[in-house]
Parts: C-alpha cells; sequence; structure tokens
C-alpha cells in the first residue's frame, strides 16, 4: 500500500534513550523506519510489548516479545 501510515503502540508508556524527543503519536509514511525506532524503544515496565501497526488495516508487522 503506497498510502499506507504506522503507528507505533504499547501497552505501557514508551521512551526511547536513543530517540530522546520521539513522538509515539506520530503515524510514520515509511514501514521499516517506524520498525526501526520501534525496535529501539523501551517500555516502562520494560518487559511489555512494543508494535508497529499499519493505518487503517490494524495488521501489526512488528512485535517486541512480551513477558507472557
Amino acid at each position: 500500500m503506497l498510502n499506507s501510515k504506522y503507528r507505533i503502540e504499547s501497552s505501557a508508556a514508551l521512551k526511547s534513550e536513543l530517540l530522546q524527543a520521539i513522538n509515539f503519536n506520530h503515524l510514520y509514511q515509511n514501514s521499516s523506519l517506524a520498525v526501526a525506532i520501534a525496535a529501539k524503544s523501551v517500555t516502562d515496565p520494560v518487559r511489555s510489548e512494543v508494535r508497529v501497526v499499519q493505518v487503517p488495516s490494524g495488521e501489526i508487522i512488528f512485535r517486541t516479545g512480551s513477558a507472557d
């Protein structure tokens, strides 16, 4: 999908020490960029899941491991 947008989501608070000013409500045009930022992000608590979702389909294209 050429006009797809991607959002980084988590049920826990997100932070990124690499990208300190990141806005996790931002919609990304590029799936690779969204996945790279999500992969470098951590959650608080640390073992929560981070995922990248394609908008508007809701398809999860990337997911980190969760505590479960």
